[in-house]
């Protein structure tokens, strides 16, 4: 700092101020998400698809977000305004329930890849990949056969969707996508992750720190005040894994034929949601 700063706030001049980075930024280095083609899924209240690299690239559709990495590299990200925030909706302003494991507990592994019941996550509008501030939370397929898990279970799946529709943008740009980080509060949920590992069909490691941006941000701090030589060392230094969870071929086969109909859902309600914001 400073002099005339550190004295202004009554801080040493030792205090190192340096730029760090973004939310999601900070959650990517928290969860060692640098260098060339490393991923991570972040379930916080909004959602993120943050694919790092070592050089510059772009969707020209715009479609995909690209920034300055915090590593001092580049990074693409898909970014959805509502994520794990669709399950706290549902779970506490349509349910009335803070039980959040007990309704998910309802949701069986015969369950999963077979539900006729979709859910269309824009509870904001949203951002990626489809840009449209019109767009609308919607339920699709419910019929008098429809039980409360079968809707918990459309919520769930209809981020993973989601998450997975920012996916193919990013396939689509040449980049191959075999398995990911995942943190965020949503990523607590054992069924959440393994439905997000199948509809996605990529194996996901779960770090030992649930602090990612939190963490990240320290990271930075250490690099700066010179502890590490750079944010890959760092990474590669504090950064562990606690698990992995894989997908289920049966599951998975599931879940393409579900996305392919979930695809259809949004082009097909667009015009709508349209006459709807009138």
């Amino acid at each position: 700092m400073l002099p005339e700063a550190a004295e202004a706030l009554g801080l040493t001049e030792r205090v190192k101020v340096c730029a760090g980075a973004g939310d999601n930024a900070a959650a990517a280095v928290g969860t060692g998400t640098v260098g060339e083609g490393a991923c991570n899924i972040s379930l916080g209240t909004s959602g993120t698809v943050f694919i790092s690299s070592h050089s510059y690239s772009h969707d020209p559709a715009g479609a995909i977000h690209s920034f300055c990495h915090a590593d001092g590299k580049y990074h693409m990200m898909g970014c959805m305004l509502s994520a794990a925030s669709c399950s706290k909706w549902f779970m506490e302003d349509v349910l009335d329930t803070r039980a959040y494991n007990a309704e998910q507990a309802l949701i069986t592994e015969d369950m999963l890849g077979n539900n006729n019941v979709y859910f269309l996550p824009y509870l904001m509008g949203e951002r990626s990949p489809i840009n449209d501030v019109n767009a609308r939370g919607t339920f699709v397929g419910i019929s008098m056969d429809t039980t409360r898990a079968a809707m918990t279970q459309a919520v769930l799946e209809g981020v993973a969707f989601a998450v997975r529709d920012n996916l193919e943008v990013i396939k689509s740009l040449g980049i191959d996508v075999r398995k990911s980080m995942i943190c965020g509060g949503g990523a607590k949920s054992s069924l959440w992750k393994k439905i997000i590992a199948n509809v996605l069909n990529i194996e996901l490691t779960l770090p030992v720190s649930e602090q990612g941006p939190g963490m990240g941000g320290a990271m930075l701090a250490m690099v700066a005040c010179g502890v590490y030589g750079s944010v890959e060392e760092v990474c590669a230094e504090l950064v562990k894994v606690s698990g992995t969870v894989k997908p289920d071929p049966e599951i998975a086969a599931g879940y393409e034929k579900c996305y392919q109909k979930y695809s259809l859902l949004y082009p097909a309600l667009k015009p709508v949601f349209s006459v709807l914001a009138q």
